[in-house]
């Protein structure tokens, strides 16, 4: 599982997501699928760079805030450590480890659409400890459950 989140017109959105995998060695690349029913969706759509963060299974508030909320009713990022990292993108300082991904592809799969990235910048932040997993977020509630 990781956090990704996005920037354009001004406006944020960041969920948890669970599709996401490396999609290429060289030229190194990365895919994230969002839900077209999230705000983080409709706020990337737009955008040029998503920011793809890991986040430990110890950090479960994380995963119910970007998993169990919609950016549609509250700011996600009010009282979170955020930094700008490239081209504006949003970066949780308290992920393990974080990079941000330039747009290269938008691929409709369904109800979620994946998204292709080039990775331009990354960083390390928290210290370490087990991945959130799949099994780790079950009892997550979506914040905008797919119909």
């Amino acid at each position: 599982m990781c956090v990704v989140t996005a920037v354009a017109g001004g406006e944020r959105g960041g969920c948890l997501v669970g599709f996401a995998s490396q999609c290429s060695i060289r030229p190194p690349r990365f895919a994230v699928w969002l839900s077209k029913a999230n705000h983080t969706y409709r706020v990337a759509r737009a955008a040029q760079y998503l920011a793809v963060h890991l986040i430990t299974r110890d950090q479960r508030d994380l995963a119910e805030l970007f998993g169990g909320r919609t950016g549609d009713e509250v700011d996600k990022f009010a009282g979170l450590d955020c930094a700008e990292g490239h081209g504006g993108a949003v970066i949780v300082r308290d992920a393990v480890a974080w990079f941000v991904g330039a747009i290269l592809h938008r691929t409709d799969g369904g109800d979620h659409v994946g998204f292709v990235l080039e990775p331009v910048q990354w960083g390390e932040g928290r210290a370490a400890g087990p991945l959130l997993r799949l099994s780790d977020a079950i009892g997550i509630e979506a914040g905008h459950p797919v119909d």
